[in-house]
């Protein structure tokens, strides 16, 4: 299988990783040149180039505004020929965009997917993402060995833009599981328990989850490099709230832990990883 592959921050360069480690003859192209380096793949000079020399092109981009310039900017994916092409986009989009850029690609001939993946740089690395697919179900089903390689459970929801709700749905679980475990480890130690029984504690009783078993040594260390940011907790939370206001209903836990992130800009750990919100509840 060829692939082409744009977009190698934290995520995506787990995801290439695994891909190259499963026998997927890996093409890659990165704003950043650095951090192709060291990576078993062919490195193409621009976006059209690489489809032009692949018939499906992921992308795992940190925003909707990314994608649409992957897209149009000069010698984007829409520059080159899209005829039969496939793009899957792994980016957690906003639900808005991520429909016109179906539209974007069939009008060029192309196949467009949208597949974002609930799990961080640890699943990915080993193959044990959650996929979530929207598209045509017919190319759903041709690329499904390709979903494969990196997802231990792909589900399939035709209507565009569905994938990309739920991904923000989860992600509202998530924000919400990490803030309060944060404080939660904070405050036993407030207690006078040890940070490594407060966690253990948690982790036989009501805190027992895939964020805490996650993020165990991350709290424990307090090593916070980056898996996933809070800035990009942060601006799924902020697309929550957009899709929130659409459907006229109201999100409560989702808003106060939206500005929880939030904190982080004023304290410089925006960039750090997530779970490094324990150090505004430590303080």
């Amino acid at each position: 299988m060829k692939v082409g592959f744009i977009g190698l921050g934290s995520l995506g360069k787990a995801i290439a990783g695994r891909l190259i480690e499963t026998g997927v003859e890996l093409s890659v192209w990165n704003r950043s040149k650095s951090k192709v380096t060291g990576m078993a793949a062919a490195v193409a000079d621009s976006p059209k180039e690489l489809i032009s020399n692949n018939d499906v092109v992921a992308l795992c981009l940190s925003d909707s505004g990314a994608v649409t310039q992957i897209l149009d900017g000069e010698k984007g994916l829409l520059t080159g020929d899209l005829a039969g092409k496939v793009i899957i986009d792994h980016t957690t989009n906003h639900f808005e965009p991520v429909t016109g850029f179906h539209e974007q690609i069939r009008k060029a001939g192309g196949f467009y997917l949208e597949a974002p993946v609930l799990g961080s740089v640890i699943p990915a690395s080993k193959g044990l993402l959650t996929v979530l697919v929207s598209g045509e179900k017919a190319i759903y089903e041709k690329m499904h060995p390709y979903f494969e390689k990196m997802g231990k459970n792909i589900f399939f929801m035709a209507e565009p833009s569905v994938a990309t709700r739920m991904k923000l749905v989860n992600n509202l679980v998530l924000g919400n599981l990490m803030a309060v475990l944060a404080e939660a480890v904070a405050f036993g130690e407030a207690c006078g328990v040890e940070r490594e029984k407060v966690i253990e504690i948690l982790s036989k009783g009501a805190g027992d989850s895939g964020v805490l078993n996650g993020k165990r040594e991350k709290l424990l260390k307090e090593d916070f490099s980056p898996h996933f940011s809070s800035v990009m907790i942060h601006k799924d939370l902020h697309y929550l709230q957009d899709l929130a206001r659409r459907m006229k209903r109201p999100l409560l836990t989702g808003s106060v832990v939206k500005e929880i992130f939030g904190m982080t800009f004023r304290e410089g750990l925006e960039k750090d990883d997530f779970s490094a919100v324990y150090r505004l509840f430590k303080k």
